[in-house]
């Protein structure tokens, strides 16, 4: 086996492991969905609504699931329970591919942009630092020159985690002292990205609270100062997401979504929650593509989301 496909199957693995909790959940409570049934009827689907639902899908994106399901039902006539994870399965991927955006090439493609900034935005907690040096590591390790910038000035902690992770990841950090302003150490950051020659500039932006109104000027503020130094910078706005935080997760995200211009998403610690449902539901509901998803605390723990192998990774049967 080459290289390629030695690393395919690596990370397929890696998928399979991160979402074991969910996939366990999601198969488990389909199982009892369809006991003691032989077709998919009304019951069955009412079971099914209340499984995606109990398992963070949201209950739009279950809906919107369940309606698909019910017009295959509807023009096959007679569909057997053991059908059912299958169509699922199916459907599902139909209602991801809706979001033709989603789909995104590799670390190491062409940049759009050099150097290309992404200012990173979410809540203390959600892994913001480290999915920054996960982001760090995957776009050094595939060639790309990458500076960090710690605008999140609000804690010392925050700027000396990711310097921590920096150090791990390989990369230097553009920073000042805690309390300065944070548009200052992005310009700065964004600044020392052209003179540089970097390719790849990441900002840190402060973590608190989703609903305080002076934090989303500052990010309003931050952007403005960077579209100084590059007037179509930043060119990617990532909104970092906890996965494990089930529901809560869709309620920050509206919040973001409606305060700051999100163009993408990163949803993180999968690997240790049953609530891996959130990513359909996300994905589905706020049009903007999932782009990262987190499997763990190493480094390399970062995929680039691809619905397809997500949902593959959810309904397979194998350990």
């Amino acid at each position: 086996m080459g290289w390629f496909g030695f690393a395919s199957k690596e990370k397929k693995v890696s998928l399979e492991k991160g979402l074991e909790k969910t996939k366990e959940n999601l198969l488990t409570r389909l199982s009892r969905a369809v006991a003691g049934k032989s077709k998919v009827d009304d019951d069955v689907l009412d079971n099914l609504e209340e499984v995606l639902v109990s398992s963070d899908v949201g209950v739009e994106t279950t809906l919107r699931i369940i309606e698909r399901i019910e017009s295959r039902v509807a023009k096959d006539k007679y569909l057997n329970t053991n059908e059912l994870n299958v169509i699922l399965k199916e459907e599902i991927t139909a209602l991801l591919e809706q979001n033709a955006s989603g789909q995104e090439s590799d670390f190491s493609s062409p940049l759009k942009s050099v150097p290309y900034v992404i200012m990173v935005v979410g809540v203390n907690g959600s892994g913001k630092t480290t999915t920054i040096a996960k982001l760090a590591h995957q776009y050094k390790i595939a060639g790309k020159k990458v500076l960090l910038g710690a605008a999140d000035t609000f804690r010392a902690a925050a700027i000396d985690q990711l310097q921590i992770w920096a150090d791990r990841a390989g990369v230097p950090v553009v920073k000042q002292k805690m309390g300065s302003d944070p548009a200052s150490v992005a310009f700065d950051s964004v600044k020392s990205g052209v003179a540089g020659g970097y390719d790849v500039v990441i900002i840190d932006t402060a973590g608190r609270l989703h609903n305080k109104i002076n934090l989303m000027s500052e990010l309003s503020k931050i952007k403005r100062v960077i579209e100084k130094v590059l007037p179509d910078a930043p060119h990617e706005v990532l909104l970092v997401l906890d996965g494990s935080t089930g529901q809560n997760a869709f309620e920050q995200a509206k919040q973001f979504t409606a305060s700051t211009d999100v163009t993408a998403l990163a949803i993180t610690k999968l690997d240790g929650t049953a609530k891996g449902g959130v990513v359909i539901g996300i994905s589905d509901q706020f049009r903007i593509p999932v782009r990262y998803i987190g499997i763990g605390e190493k480094l390399d723990d970062l995929q680039i989301f691809n619905r397809n192998e997500f949902v593959d990774s959810l309904f397979s049967s194998g350990n």
